[in-house]
């Protein structure tokens, strides 16, 4: 036990509650098991003797920190990005030529803008302490994901016809289509996100609070993971079809509940600290996508029709968008996966001091 108190006194030390002693534990490896070796049933136990052994310093006891609370400030935010980017697609329906070209550039711009602030405050928003490590690479990827879903089924669909002929003129249905419906219900989806995040982090909050083992904790909090996963899918599923219905384009289900499913679970995991795995991911699914199209364009050269057989057979039989719904919804399943393990723990629940 001297050992122990003396290898983490810096975390006994500084700790608000056992709760956090507890979290801490975890993330170095002290599981249940190991705690029945210091005469403790689990690891909540053992934390509470340490947080009474170890002196901290006088005066007057910090409260646990609370259960994250809705604030309207990051619920409009998270509102901001959809409106905006329906407004630029209202403006692209009404202009031609340069104009339209120019709203458009000025829109993805007016896009991005907006999407910042809704991932830097609230639940979405990851520590300060992790951001600067996670955000360029996810940055990147994402841009490249939400582009391949804007440009990416009608290119392969065109060049796999032998095009393309010329750029997009921004229609669905023209001689390279540009497929925007689920780009937009992705924008508006940043609302159900953010409302999906904090459901997950003030249940488990108050879970943590209330068990007295990690096992238990785990068997808790799956279900509601798993719980917050399917609604979110579910909000963003009736997204699709309203703007689909509003646009008069394909929703582009599959590959837009997939996409928005990666994007998600890659959030979910870098807010609570897990920092290998969704950039990853991410850069899986974009080389992956990157590469059906690659393939298309090298099976046109002489002998090498071969390259291009396995995405010709995958789009001629499910379509053009079957590329990214199997791309996106692998790397979605192994974040999942990893998602269940990760997010399940007390560790990835430990308050950080940031601000929701």
């Amino acid at each position: 036990m001297k050992v122990l108190m003396h290898r983490h006194r810096v975390l006994c030390e500084r700790a608000v509650d056992p709760l956090e002693i507890a979290a801490g534990l975890e993330a170095h490896g002290v599981t249940d098991r190991a705690a029945v070796r210091f005469r403790h049933r689990d690891v909540f136990s053992l934390a509470e003797e340490l947080y009474a052994r170890v002196p901290r310093e006088a005066g007057p006891r910090p409260e646990p920190a609370p259960a994250p609370r809705v604030r309207a400030d990051w619920v409009l935010l998270t509102l901001l990005p959809g409106a905006v980017c329906a407004a630029v697609v209202t403006g692209v329906r009404l202009t031609e030529g340069r104009p339209r070209l120019l709203v458009a550039v000025a829109g993805v711009l007016a896009v991005a803008l907006a999407v910042r602030p809704a991932l830097r405050r609230g639940p979405l928003a990851p520590a300060r302490a992790l951001a600067w490590r996670t955000a360029t690479g996810a940055r990147v990827w994402t841009c490249w994901l939400l582009a391949y879903a804007l440009f990416g089924n009608g290119l392969l669909r065109t060049v796999a016809d032998g095009g393309p002929d010329g750029l997009p003129t921004g229609a669905a249905y023209g001689p390279w289509p540009v497929t925007v419906a689920p780009v937009l219900a992705l924008t508006l989806a940043c609302a159900p996100a953010a409302w999906s995040a904090h459901l997950l982090t003030a249940a488990a909050r108050r879970r943590l609070a209330g068990s007295r083992g990690l096992e238990e904790f785990t068997a808790a909090v799956q279900p509601l993971l798993l719980g917050v996963f399917v609604l979110f899918l579910s909000a963003l599923t009736a997204l699709l079809a309203l703007c689909g219905a509003a646009l008069g384009e394909p929703a582009g289900c599959p590959e837009a509940l997939a996409l928005g499913a990666l994007l998600l679970l890659a959030r979910l995991l870098t807010v609570h600290h897990v920092t290998q795995g969704p950039a990853q991911a991410l850069a899986a699914a974009a080389a992956a996508e990157a590469a059906a199209m690659a393939l298309v364009l090298a099976g046109r050269l002489p002998g090498c029709a071969f390259l291009a057989v396995p995405v010709d057979a995958l789009v001629d039989a499910w379509g053009a968008g079957s590329v990214p719904a199997v791309v996106c919804g692998v790397a979605a399943l192994a974040l999942l996966i990893r998602a269940t393990r990760t997010l399940t723990r007390a560790s990835a629940h430990a308050p950080t001091g940031d601000p929701e």
